[in-house]
């Protein structure tokens, strides 16, 4: 609808709505518009015989009748486009005797029966009336006043809209010519622009004023903040035995890592970089409890910043997620099955075509008909990466060095499609039985379940053509589903596991035949996220088999692996090696790495180590000739 069509004037008032007015303000409408027909014939003639002349520009004028009133209207309205800097910001009073439900019930709310006028006399009004303005003179005001037939689609269409407008949001200011019959101007549209115009600036300024406020304040704390001091020896013996408020130790953990992070600056006088890591490390263990051995363990591997982040992370639990099992359903089935029995979820992401995050559900996950029928594993994301890594392909032979409770397994299986033989093995021989039960469940063929000490692996069977081995470890990258990993784990704990990976990890390379047209690889992982546990555990590896090599896991994101840490360095290869925390990646902690068997032989100096694939380990040393 054109801005013309808009403001139109609607028709007079039917006559058989006449008993229906009521109230004060609808009564002089009524009247104005029982009168209309007649001053509009007038004002018509009069329009055709004499060109309106020019309004003069000035001050206010009172005007008692009605028809003054719409004089004084458009006089105003002209003046303001005159002369912008001489407009009223006064706001008119509301409208005396207004309806309370606003305007939607006056009477002139009906259809326009009137025939619309083209847009181009719109403008041509407009124009008109701005040149008129720009030219105005001392005339007479009854001279001034311009004819009804401009004035029914502009002035007086646009009052009685806008007093709809005022009526029911009552934010704007009311300019009815029926309003008041006080001197004050009526407010127009234009001094409505005006004034939100400087209500906008004037906004703009405060905010700029806070925004220094803000400024000034920020650096009245920051001043405060810099006569932080680190408690003595007294006080932190006073607190070992009346321990700080939970928010007194945050805020003092806020505090030095403030310091920290610009420790040129706002350190104390006398106080080293390693007085405010102590007192830091002795805080965090107190706030999220663990105990001071693993607490600074991990305080090296980031940031303080980023540490915060990842003991904030292991506070809150990983999403629920679930693997498409692909020898039974595909997972566009499998998800429309969920979604129709309530279940709220989302893909993992772009890295893994099997995966579902399960956000809500009406029911346990684990006790829906599709999981009882083997459609899908509940299993954590970063346990579908080591899979994704070792890649195994059909009809090849394949093991798991710790299988249980099956979800790697299981995995392995499907990428398989059944063919092959996909042997897992477990030292618990209390976890197999759920891994015998996901087997069945998945309705894995191709599996062969066993109870051996992977490091004599070698021994029983070899020749495999891949081999994952997800380490037993210290759990560093799953605290948030194990808390007691905060205060269980110690050096003792550290030395037997890191001892452990190393040989099993010799033992799974063994395992694996260098010969194999498809395979000879070997994936190593866990769900620690020290680096003792998987770079120097690698690192340790690649020095006692040269016959394997390090390549790229085919793992689109996580970080890359340690080549140096502490003052330690490692190969330069470890870079391959890939990273997964939980405040990055909404994951399980974990360490991925993947290796490449070149060839069954190792030779040293003059004795050759050869490791048969199917025998186990046998030594052959060459025979020295003796010269007489």
């Amino acid at each position: 609808m054109g801005r013309r069509a808009r403001n139109k004037q609607d028709a007079p008032l039917p006559l058989e709505l006449e008993s229906k007015i009521e109230g004060k303000v609808t009564k002089k409408l009524h009247d104005r518009l029982k009168h209309e027909g007649q001053r509009s014939r007038k004002q018509k003639r009069a329009a055709s015989q004499q060109k309106p002349k020019p309004i003069k520009a000035n001050g206010k004028r009172k005007v008692n009748a009605v028809e003054p009133k719409k004089a004084k209207k458009i006089k105003a309205q002209e003046s303001d486009e005159s002369d912008e800097s001489d407009e009223s910001d006064e706001e008119m009073a509301p409208v005396d005797g207004a309806p309370e439900d606003g305007w939607d019930n006056a009477p002139i709310a009906s259809d326009s029966d009137d025939a619309m006028e083209p847009m181009s006399d719109f403008d041509s009004s407009d124009a008109q009336e701005e040149s008129d303005a720009e030219g105005g003179s001392g005339e007479d005001e009854q001279a001034t006043q311009m004819p009804l037939s401009l004035l029914e689609s502009d002035s007086d269409a646009d009052e009685d809209e806008d007093e709809d407008v005022n009526s029911d949001s009552g934010g704007m200011e009311s300019y009815d010519e029926f309003a008041t019959d006080s001197d004050e101007e009526p407010t127009t549209f234009r001094d409505m622009e005006k004034k939100s115009r400087r209500l906008d600036k004037e906004r703009a300024e405060d905010e700029e004023m806070a925004a220094l406020e803000m400024a000034g304040a920020g650096a009245v704390v920051e001043g405060e903040r810099e006569v932080f001091q680190l408690p003595t020896d007294e006080q932190v013996a006073a607190e070992e035995e009346t321990p700080l408020d939970l928010t007194q130790v945050q805020m003092r953990i806020q505090e030095i890592i403030r310091v920290l992070n610009n420790f040129s600056e706002l350190r104390e006088d006398g106080r080293s970089r390693s007085d405010y890591m102590v007192q830091l490390q002795r805080d965090m263990c107190f706030y999220y409890g663990y105990n001071e051995y693993l607490m600074e363990k991990l305080l090296q591997l980031f940031t303080v910043n980023e540490a915060v982040e990842f003991f904030e992370a292991n506070e809150v639990g990983r999403p629920v997620t679930i693997r498409t099992n692909t020898l039974k359903t595909r997972r566009r089935d499998l998800a429309q099955a969920l979604i129709n029995r309530g279940v709220n979820l989302d893909p993992i992401g772009k890295w893994t075509k099997v995966g579902l995050t399960i956000f809500d559900a009406p029911v346990p996950v684990g006790a829906t008909p599709e999981y009882m029928a083997g459609h899908y594993m509940i299993q954590a994301a970063s346990s579908f990466l080591p899979v994704i890594a070792l890649a195994p392909q059909e009809n090849e032979r394949v093991l798991d060095m710790s299988a249980a409770p099956g979800g790697k397994t299981t995995y392995c299986a499907a990428l398989m499609k059944n063919t092959g033989l996909v042997v897992a093995n477990d030292a618990n021989r209390e976890r197999q039985k759920a891994l015998v039960a996901n087997i069945h469940r998945l309705g894995v063929a191709n599996a062969i379940v066993c109870n051996y000490d992977g490091r004599e692996f070698p021994k029983i069977m070899g020749g495999f053509d891949r081999v994952l081995l997800d380490a037993p470890c210290s759990g560093t990258g799953v605290i948030s589903k194990d808390a007691s990993v905060k205060t269980n784990k110690g050096p003792e704990d550290f030395a037997m596991l890191t001892n452990l990976q190393k040989e099993l990890l010799l033992s799974a390379i063994d395992s694996v035949s260098a010969d194999s047209s498809t395979g000879g690889v070997i994936v190593y992982s866990t769900c620690s996220v020290t680096v003792d546990e998987n770079e120097a555990v690698v690192n340790y590896a690649l020095a006692k088999r040269p016959n394997i090599c390090l390549v790229d896991t085919g793992l689109a994101f996580g970080r890359s692996g340690f080549t140096s840490f502490r003052g330690r360095s490692f190969h330069s290869s470890l870079s391959l090696t890939r990273r997964f925390y939980p405040h990055i990646h909404n994951m399980d902690g974990f360490f991925v790495a993947k290796f490449k068997k070149t060839s069954n032989k190792i030779q040293t100096g003059e004795n050759e180590f050869t490791v048969p694939t199917g025998s186990g380990v046998k030594l052959k040393q060459k025979k020295k000739k003796r010269h007489h």
